[in-house]
């Protein structure tokens, strides 16, 4: 195999860099030559370069770069990742690709060991597959069944996801196990909620509530996933399970839940929390800022926040708005 200079490997990057501003149809055999090529770098960098422009005509070419690069060296995956993300934006829908890519594996070195560097290839894969119609939801489900414990976080919280996209009563309840199993990473559970209230709707709320009871990290991930939802009914959950809770840390989450759900009504609550300077205040006043509010809110917070004569909320406010406060 040639040898590749430092300065000759440098122009064949900016080369392809060039290739975004000019005609797609001329950028084809180029694009086709550096999917060819036997550096993982390169081949990421041309198969994110040909999603794209859209060029579909490359798709051959970027399903034998893949195939090449399952045996071929490819550190972190680079290059399989950047490959399948660009299937994706063409809805390629070989569900066969993806599964290969579910069930990949890397191992690599590390300081004292190795570790598998796969996890976000096969997190790619698992969303993908929810859009091949060459498989029943039946079949599907029981692929993403088996990524949904997988070891690595990443994968789990995307085949969640991925569930949470077949709607379906069977999926509901996987989702509703993999919650009730727990996980050592919170985000995993929260995933399993939202992706539950998405099949389900309102129909989840009392199951995802019942989480709130928990606290900690759990019990935030179920106050965000509620807050979500937009539902009245989550308000009132949050508001009443607020009123009882005396951890700060977890206050606090289920105040950005009620925030989250943008109801008048919620927004009224966190200005009144806001006016008492006390418990939560802050913590509110942190919901109050990233809830959409409009000009007419926005303005009532503000005045609020005035009228309390607090600097340490004028200057929370001020932080959290800038030059708008």
């Amino acid at each position: 195999m040639r040898v590749v200079s430092k300065k000759d490997y440098e122009a064949q990057l900016a080369a392809l860099d060039a290739l975004r501003d000019g005609d797609p149809a001329t950028a084809i055999e180029s694009l086709r030559k550096a999917l060819s090529n036997p550096s993982n770098y390169l081949v990421a960098k041309a198969a994110s370069i040909t999603a794209e422009l859209g060029l579909r005509s490359l798709i051959p070419d970027v399903l034998a770069a893949l195939d090449r690069f399952f045996s071929a060296d490819d550190p972190q995956c680079w290059a399989k990742n950047a490959l399948v993300d660009a299937l994706g934006s063409f809805e390629h829908g070989d569900s066969e690709v993806y599964l290969r890519g579910l069930k990949h594996v890397q191992m690599e070195p590390v300081w004292g060991g190795s570790v598998d560097t796969a996890g976000p290839l096969r997190a790619r894969c698992a969303l993908a597959l929810v859009h091949c119609k060459d498989l029943s939801d039946h079949r599907l489900l029981g692929h993403l069944i088996e990524v949904l414990v997988d070891p690595d976080k990443t994968v789990r919280v995307e085949a969640a996801r991925a569930i949470g996209r077949v709607e379906r009563p069977e999926a509901a309840l996987l989702l509703r196990l993999r919650a009730l199993m727990g996980d050592d990473e919170p985000e995993v559970i929260g995933t399993c909620f939202q992706a539950l209230l998405t099949i389900e709707g309102r129909r989840s709320i009392g199951f995802v509530s019942q989480f709130l009871a928990r606290g900690g990290d759990v019990g935030a991930e179920a106050g965000l996933a509620l807050g979500m939802t937009h539902e009245a009914e989550a308000f009132v959950l949050l508001k009443d399970h607020w009123e009882r809770e005396r951890d700060p840390h977890f206050g606090g989450a289920l105040l950005s839940g009620i925030g989250l759900t943008n109801l008048p009504e919620a927004i009224e609550f966190l200005i009144s929390v806001v006016s008492t300077d006390g418990r939560g205040s802050t913590d509110a006043l942190r919901a109050l800022a990233s809830a959409r509010l409009n000009e007419e809110e926005r303005a009532r917070v503000r005045a609020t926040v005035d009228a309390s004569g607090n600097d340490r909320l004028r200057a929370a406010w001020k932080k959290l708005n800038g030059p708008r406060s």
